[in-house]
């Protein structure tokens, strides 16, 4: 198993909506399949059960499922049900707006190995089971509840407020079920807690001596063991996540480039600009008209 520090070296935590909805539906039977990304559903009504390793588990009004990455299973809804759901990455990956829901049936997926979600059940001190409660119920419901009517809605502040409450629930987990030891992220010179920390603060001011007082350094200290950790400055980390994630929305969306600076935490267009070509090489629009998918 790999430690969550490991983890987010490489894949910042950063969620990502893929797929939502409310799933209505009569009596029904899902073949097999294993996913790429995470599936989040809350039991609104009804009864439904899914099996995985040769066990069943039943769900029922107000219970909270999430099956992860990668894990064999099937689904049977034994009554009419109304579940909510979403599809959602949890880790950035490259290229992760080309990943999709699987379907029914199917159980490969060694093509799209690049796509596959790092598994938290496989992170040491991690474990969240299939049928999980969380600390708050009711809040986790109306926060989950919330974010898909959101998405559903469509229009650009909708879904960036919903990608907000995605990064709660996230949260909300990970909080729920790492082992205590884990999450003491505040001993002296320990920065375990800073590319999460980042993820979830893109498109806000984030001052040197306020990352320093939360690892318990002064300024200096802090940005020294900061470039020991990452290899560059806080900075600069901070510049690569941000210019990274509007990479994203500008080859996934249609948002106006200032609204993309403003989110990824720019004050003008002209400092998002730069910062833009001096990492991709080229300027927003330049990349908009080259890598859009839309």
């Amino acid at each position: 198993m790999k430690s969550f520090h490991e983890i987010i070296i490489r894949h910042p935590l950063l969620p990502f909506i893929r797929e939502t909805g409310y799933a209505v539906r009569e009596p029904w039977y899902l073949p097999e399949r294993r996913l790429l990304d995470y599936l989040l559903i809350y039991v609104q009504e009804g009864h439904f059960i899914v099996e995985t390793s040769g066990e069943e588990h039943h769900f029922h009004e107000g219970e909270f499922c999430l099956i992860q990455p990668d894990q064999l299973h099937t689904l049977r809804g034994v009554t009419r049900t109304i579940t909510p759901f979403a599809h959602m990455d949890f880790f950035y990956t490259e290229g992760r707006e080309q990943s999709f829901p699987t379907l029914p049936g199917q159980t490969d997926l060694s093509a799209y190995s690049q796509f596959l979600q790092p598994r938290l059940n496989d992170i040491s001190g991690i474990h969240i089971p299939l049928k999980f409660r969380p600390s708050q119920p009711s809040a986790f419901k109306e926060t989950m509840l919330k974010m898909i009517g959101l998405w559903e809605h469509g229009d650009l502040y909708s879904h960036l407020e919903a990608t907000h409450l995605a990064s709660e629930l996230v949260l909300s987990l990970l909080k729920g079920h790492m082992e205590k030891p884990a999450v003491q992220f505040q001993k002296p010179q320990s920065l375990n807690w800073i590319t999460s920390y980042f993820s979830f603060h893109l498109s806000e001011p984030l001052s040197l001596s306020d990352m320093a007082k939360r690892a318990q350094l002064s300024p200096s200290r802090f940005s020294v063991v900061f470039k020991e950790h990452f290899g560059v400055s806080p900075h600069q980390y901070l510049m690569r996540l941000r210019i990274q994630h509007a990479q994203e929305l500008i080859k996934n969306s249609s948002f106006p480039i200032q609204e993309i600076a403003e989110y990824c935490g720019f004050a003008d267009i002209h400092h998002f600009s730069k910062a833009f070509k001096k990492i991709s090489g080229t300027s927003p629009g330049v990349y908009r008209r080259t890598e859009s998918i839309l």
